[in-house]
């Protein structure tokens, strides 16, 4: 992706949608029990942005805290999950990669909170993996 470009994305329901401006460059499969259970999915894939280069474009986001430190933020109509925030890192946030528009453009780079995983689930199994990260989901 060429950093001119501006990643675009939304819910399910289409009223809330977002911009990112600049390239994505870190994109996540996080393995963490507090994102299996906000999604119902086995893994949630993130990507990581600065905070100031993610803009709501249309709509806004309805925010639940999910621990001491981290807010979880997802669409108040059809409930998609949109973002994580961390007090641990305010500066960035988390997007969902599969409510980009384009998530096959941005392949995941590495795992997280491996130590949480399913035993049975395989992703990408020559990426780096890290048991645990700063953040803690």
């Amino acid at each position: 992706m060429s950093k001119n470009e501006t990643p675009e994305g939304g819910c399910l329901c289409g009223a809330l949608r977002y911009r990112v401006s600049g390239p994505i460059d870190s994109v996540t499969h996080c393995h963490c029990a507090m994102c299996r259970r906000w999604s119902g999915a086995v893994a949630v894939t993130w990507f990581t942005v600065p905070l100031d280069r993610f803009e709501i474009a249309e709509g806004s986001l309805k925010t639940y805290r999910s621990s001491s430190h981290g807010e979880r933020r997802s669409c108040p109509d059809c409930a998609s999950q949109i973002a994580f925030w961390s007090s641990k890192r305010p500066a960035e946030i988390d997007i969902t990669l599969g409510s980009l528009d384009n998530p096959q453009d941005h392949p995941a780079d590495h795992h997280v909170h491996t130590a949480s995983r399913l035993p049975w689930l395989h992703l990408d199994e020559d990426l780096p993996a890290y048991e645990i990260t700063s953040s803690g989901g």
